[in-house]
């Protein structure tokens, strides 16, 4: 179980076979990010575009998986159909713990099925088996159809993806176990392009705990601050559907396509509404005791057999966001529906939410007509959003398959790219000034939550470039290091570093507990090395005009101050990946197997 090197399972799937492959470096990059930055390092090609069959698509696990709390994602590394650069998204659910009953640090899947097929993976098994028939099917119905195929609970992942990852949408996510999804940057399409509907992950291993006095002890220390004291608590209870007060407040909540920052509707959207209305129930990820998965309801009437169906819909703050707010949406239950249709169709629901909240205002100035939407896009229409958005997961039509590729790809074929709430990718919904607009413009994945820039925003209305730049890198470096663990960041107030070093010590990786610091520092170079690497360039990102319309609790944004932010952080990405700090971080030595 503890041990210097990564077992990673190298899946061909041209040929159906696979073998276990002992990776050095455990001590210097740990796990999750840094695992899958350097998985791709070996195995994947900077130069070919994402969907040659040869790129990797990679999942990876932690040194903490199945020792500690909340130690329960996974990370999923790839060469994105959005931008065609290196990338990575996280997700929950029990892939993380599945990995690890299986005794695999990292899989990675190389090559092409012959046919739109699923793979099974255990300790001691690997199937690729032919799914042709599951072709077009949403992400619910082969999810229901691959339970009943691969037999097998406790422990067992099924990821899979919708039409949209079937039709490469730059949009398509992975949906792993059902309420939790490997979201941005088109990791769906990833399979996808490989023919590969689902992944099936049996732990069906076991393993023994560590045999000394100190574990259980630093284990019940964390179980108990997760569940003893309010630490945790935000997320059990309203969970982060809270924010949307809270943003609405600070004049910082995209509404209508981000043409105003609060709004007097907010009372149709709220988490207490959402809770008084719509809580069926709340889940969680395997081995986390808080339970942040918020389960509403959605009913569906059958006219001609007068029945009616009840489907779990999981929603959060992003999702209520994209899919309410942005698209001027004040009904729990009509938001909860978009939802449910864009889980259908296997869409990232941020990234979907605001490119139709783009369409609907290129609609209302005329740029596009009912000859590309098919169906009229009106700002708080659930019923039009809902069919928009299977013909989105569907690819179907021209101005559809444009949109699917990114929101800048159809503005810039129709029109209104002032107006294009992009971020990188499209947005996540904070807008709360500068900092932010910045940080996920700029950030490795485009993420809000690559740092603190939004919570930077709500506390500070200095216009301290240096400051921010500062804080910014800094805040990176501890995030790498915990998404390399690979901790959830709702835990990361209980995961401090002296936590998480008493955690290491415990299950006996003293080396990496005493490096933190300068193992954050490496994995985020080489993250960042590999994005250069693979066409990231600063200067090449642009910032619609859109956010310099935004007026928050601070003011009107300022158009000189964020050109000067941008081009400072900018400047400080490019100095990560110096040849002087990349030797000196011992980068220079990686080389392709």
């Amino acid at each position: 179980m503890i041990r210097d090197y990564f077992r990673v399972l190298i899946v061909d799937l041209a040929t159906g076979k696979g073998n276990v492959v002992n990776v050095e470096g455990r001590n210097e990059f740990v796990g999750g990010s840094g695992l899958g930055a350097l998985l791709f390092s070996l195995y994947g090609y900077t130069q070919r575009p994402w969907d040659d069959p040869d790129q990797p698509l990679i999942f990876s696990i932690g040194a903490l998986t199945g020792l500690f709390p909340l130690m329960s994602k996974t990370v999923c590394s790839f060469k994105s159909p959005y931008h065609d650069q290196f990338a990575e998204s996280h997700a929950g659910g029990r892939s993380a713990l599945a990995l690890r009953f299986a005794d695999y640090d990292a899989i990675v899947m190389k090559g092409r099925a012959p046919r739109l097929s699923c793979v099974s993976i255990g300790m001691n098994h690997l199937e690729v088996k032919d799914v042709q028939f599951l072709a077009g099917k949403d992400v619910f119905a082969t999810g229901k159809i691959l339970r009943s195929m691969f037999s097998g609970s406790g422990h067992r992942s099924i990821l899979r993806i919708g039409p949209a990852g079937e039709n490469l949408s730059g949009m398509a996510c992975i949906n792993a176990d059902s309420y939790r999804h490997f979201g941005r940057l088109g990791s769906g399409s990833v399979m996808g392009s490989k023919n590969l509907k689902g992944i099936v992950i049996q732990g069906d291993g076991s393993f023994a705990l560590p045999d000394n006095n100190e574990y259980p002890k630093v284990f019940n220390e964390v179980y108990k601050k997760m569940t003893d004291t309010d630490m945790m608590s935000k997320y059990h209870n309203l969970g982060t559907a809270a924010n949307l007060d809270v943003l609405n407040e600070l004049k910082s909540l995209p509404w209508r396509n981000l043409q105003a920052s609060n709004d007097e509707g907010i009372g149709g959207i709220s988490g207490e509404k959402f809770a008084d209305d719509t809580l069926l129930r709340n889940a969680a990820c395997a081995g986390c005791p808080v339970g942040c998965i918020h389960l509403g309801f959605v009913r569906e009437k059958f006219m001609e057999q007068n029945q009616y169906l009840y489907r779990q819909v999981a929603y959060d703050y992003e999702p209520i966001f994209s899919t309410g707010s942005m698209l001027g949406v004040t009904d729990a239950f009509h938001v909860l529906a978009i939802m449910d249709e864009i889980e259908k169709a296997g869409l990232d629901v941020m990234s979907g939410g605001v490119a139709l909240a783009w369409a609907t205002e290129a609609f209302e100035k005329g740029l596009i007509t009912e000859k590309e939407t098919i169906v009229p896009l009106v700002f708080g229409d659930a019923e039009g959003y809902k069919k928009a958005v299977y013909y989105l997961g569907q690819a179907e039509n021209e101005f559809y398959s444009a949109l699917t590729k990114g929101t800048l790809v159809a503005a810039k074929k129709y029109g209104g790219e002032d107006f294009a709430c992009v971020l990188g990718q499209e947005m996540a919904g904070y807008a709360t000034g500068e900092t932010f607009y910045v940080a996920e413009s700029l950030g490795f994945r485009h993420s809000h939550l690559d740092s603190g820039g939004y919570s930077w925003d709500q506390k500070n209305d200095k216009k301290d470039v240096k400051a921010i730049c500062d804080f910014l890198i800094k805040d990176e470096t501890g995030r790498a290091f915990i998404t390399s663990m690979v901790a959830c960041l709702f835990g990361r107030g209980v995961y401090n570093d002296e936590q998480l070093s008493a955690c290491l010590k415990s299950v006996g990786y003293d080396e990496i507990a005493e490096n933190m610091d300068t193992i954050g520092e490496r994995v985020r170079a080489l993250r960042w090395k590999v994005r250069f690497d693979t066409g990231y360039d600063p200067d090449a990102i642009s910032i619609p005009k859109r956010y310099h319309e935004v007026t928050t609790w601070k003011g009107k944004t300022d158009p000189k101050f964020l050109a000067e932010l941008k081009q400072e952080y900018g400047n400080r990405i490019r100095d990560l990946v110096s040849k002087d700090a990349l030797t000196k971080l011992g980068l220079d030595k990686i080389k392709k197997n």
